[in-house]
């Protein structure tokens, strides 16, 4: 009798072909060796990605598939992200702003390099590899050294929308600061008592020492959030960030102290351009800038920058002072320019 005939076979043949294909795990992994990448703005980033493939039980024998790369930021909307690169084979493209910026490390890396890296490429990354149905995913944060600064314009304060606050961090060399931008600051000593907006939407400011007007004397000191807030309706303050600069900035050294349109006409005589508050800030911070000489920048406020307290020049710490919003007609100060590389 033949055992392998009619039904016997049918069921020997069902049974190999489950063994075959038991196995329903990936066989790609995938290897995040440094989930935070710090840089700069216009330096180099190179954001870690390796895959390599899991031993598996053996299977049914398949082709070779290529490997696709793709790599995307994410949003604070998490619905959506933004296309940075693909690749499949030798092949491969970059998106939007990152055209001609981005590249593989090699053909066996999922790794990536940004060059000549902008405000807007902080934030954090997908890295996704895809072979056939195999799907694995690994996410990257590049971080940028720079400084969060408080801002809000001759208005006045709280005199901004969403929209508004983006344009405002726009024009003085910055962008909005996200969440754990702010966040860092505080830890390395920001106080702030009012409240400004946030990348992710919301209103927040940070309080070192807990006070009445802010939050509470009896409060713990930390970010006070006043949520998300009516990106079109509510007007807040903003928190700038922004980063190194290509350029210098300088007190120009001049005969007689200045109007704001004889300010703006003295840095462009000198082959140079007002300076902004960004600039000013990052000067202080990264550069460690110090001048006790009260000047005009281009937003027609006044400022100066001390990183080295002393009397009469920010006594009790090291601070870009304000002295506010002059009249441009008749207030006489000094100026601060940048003159780009």
């Amino acid at each position: 009798m033949n055992l392998f005939s009619g039904n016997a076979t049918a069921s020997v043949l069902k049974l190999s072909i489950i063994c075959l294909f038991a196995d329903k795990g990936s066989r790609l992994g995938i290897r995040i060796e440094q989930p935070k990448v710090v840089s700069f703005r216009g330096s180099n980033a190179t954001l870690p990605c390796k895959f390599y493939y899991k031993p598996v039980p053996v299977r049914a024998v398949q082709p070779p598939l290529k490997v696709r790369i793709k790599w995307t930021k994410l949003t604070s909307d998490y619905l959506k992200e933004i296309d940075v690169f693909v690749s499949l084979g030798n092949n491969w493209k970059s998106f939007g702003s990152y055209q001609g910026r981005v590249f593989l490390e090699n053909e066996n890396d999922a790794s990536i390099t940004i060059t000549d890296l902008t405000l807007e490429d902080y934030g954090n990354y997908k890295c996704e590899i895809i072979e056939g149905l195999d799907d694995v995913t690994g996410t990257v944060l590049l971080d940028l050294q720079g400084v969060v600064f408080p801002y809000f314009p001759r208005l006045g304060r709280y005199n901004l929308n969403f929209a508004e606050a983006q344009k405002a961090c726009e024009y003085q060399d910055a962008i909005v600061a996200s969440f754990e931008q702010l966040y860092d600051a505080w830890r390395a000593g920001m106080d702030w008592c009012n409240a400004g907006w946030l990348s992710d939407g919301s209103v927040q400011y940070p309080i070192i020492k807990p006070r009445e007007p802010c939050g509470g004397r009896n409060t713990v000191p930390g970010i006070r959030s006043y949520g998300y807030r009516d990106k079109m309706k509510d007007k807040y303050d903003v928190f700038c960030f922004t980063s190194h600069f290509k350029g210098r900035f300088y007190y120009l050294i001049h005969f007689k102290k200045l109007t704001y349109g004889e300010a703006v006409q003295a840095c462009i005589k000198d082959g140079s351009r007002i300076a902004n508050v960004g600039q000013m800030y990052a000067a202080w911070k990264l550069l460690g800038y110090d001048r006790c000489d009260a000047g005009w920048l281009a937003d027609g406020s006044v400022r100066y920058p001390i990183s080295r307290p002393r009397k009469r020049c920010s006594e009790s710490e090291a601070a870009v002072r304000f002295a506010g919003f002059p009249d441009k007609k008749h207030r006489l100060y000094g100026v601060y320019c940048f003159r780009s590389n």
